[in-house]
């Protein structure tokens, strides 16, 4: 009976010892982590990540410091007041800010800038030969009524022209198909359809 009594006793004070022991190494440990998380963390120089590039907008050339998760959508609206290319959903599924890179049609929300250098890029604002003249589909959206609001006309004009040039006007379900891509919250699709198959028809040069 003592042995057993001595034993409890034993372990008793040996379970002590362990808690005891880990209090007292985890006070000693505490200070420095303490310290180290109090420490205020250096501010982030945004300029040190900038990218000097060269982008080609509606015939003309820019020079600019940009950050490498900077898209072109943004920078466009935001630092060259390019505001005609609209932002919609800004997931590429909208069609209000479509451009044309290289002659082809492109979500410019999902472009990131330092990736066009040097490429043609082309807006709403730079598709009319002239201030003082209409592009063809410019003038053929407004003679039938191709937009209510206007928010999404930027980007169905942009993708219209491309449908055209790239041949893909034959007939009006063909256009729809390829018009696909751009959402119209107003529902002018009938509208902005006639205008595309109105300037195939007339074989006006887009």
């Amino acid at each position: 009976m003592a042995d057993q009594d001595t034993y409890l006793i034993d372990g008793s004070n040996r379970r002590w010892f362990l808690k005891q022991s880990s209090a007292l190494t985890g006070f000693f440990l505490m200070p420095p982590l303490l310290a180290k998380s109090a420490q205020p963390e250096p501010p982030m120089d945004a300029s040190a990540n900038k990218r000097s590039i060269t982008l080609k907008i509606n015939r003309k050339t820019y020079k600019l410091d940009v950050e490498p998760r900077e898209t072109l959508l943004d920078l466009m609206r935001e630092r060259l007041d390019l505001t005609g290319t609209k932002k919609g959903c800004d997931h590429g599924q909208c069609g209000a800010c479509t451009v044309h890179v290289d002659g082809r049609q492109a979500n410019a929300c999902l472009m990131l800038a330092v990736m066009h250098q040097n490429q043609e890029i082309t807006t709403i604002e730079g598709l009319a030969p002239s201030k003082s003249q209409l592009h063809p589909l410019q003038a053929a959206f407004v003679k039938h009524d191709g937009y209510q609001c206007g928010f999404c006309t930027p980007g169905q004009i942009m993708s219209g022209v491309a449908v055209l040039r790239q041949g893909h006007a034959g007939s009006v379900d063909e256009i729809r198909e390829w018009m696909s891509g751009n959402i119209c919250r107003c529902g002018a699709y009938s509208g902005i359809v006639d205008a595309i198959e109105s300037v195939q028809k007339e074989g006006k040069t887009v």
